[in-house]
């Protein structure tokens, strides 16, 4: 005969029932600098995509506009 086991339910003080295993939250001190820099490196990734010609352009030429050209239509940005 077959028994169905159930996971244990996790109480409000952050521990489960029977194992006694705690789960602890991720402080905000861990998360805050990952957060910050996968914010800055997308802002990067959106200029390089979006403004990176013409009078704003951080490199001479358009090899950085050539390298995103299909991801500036992708993205609905117009470049032509």
């Amino acid at each position: 005969m077959a028994q169905s086991v159930a996971p244990p339910a996790v109480s409000s003080t952050g521990t489960t029932g029977s194992t006694g295993t705690a789960v602890t939250p991720l402080p905000l001190r861990a998360v805050l600098p990952w957060a910050v820099f996968v914010g800055t490196l997308m802002l990067v990734l959106l200029y390089f995509v979006g403004a990176e010609q013409g009078a704003t352009s951080v490199f001479s030429g358009a090899e950085v506009h050539e390298w995103v050209h299909d991801g500036r239509h992708l993205l609905g940005f117009p470049c032509h």
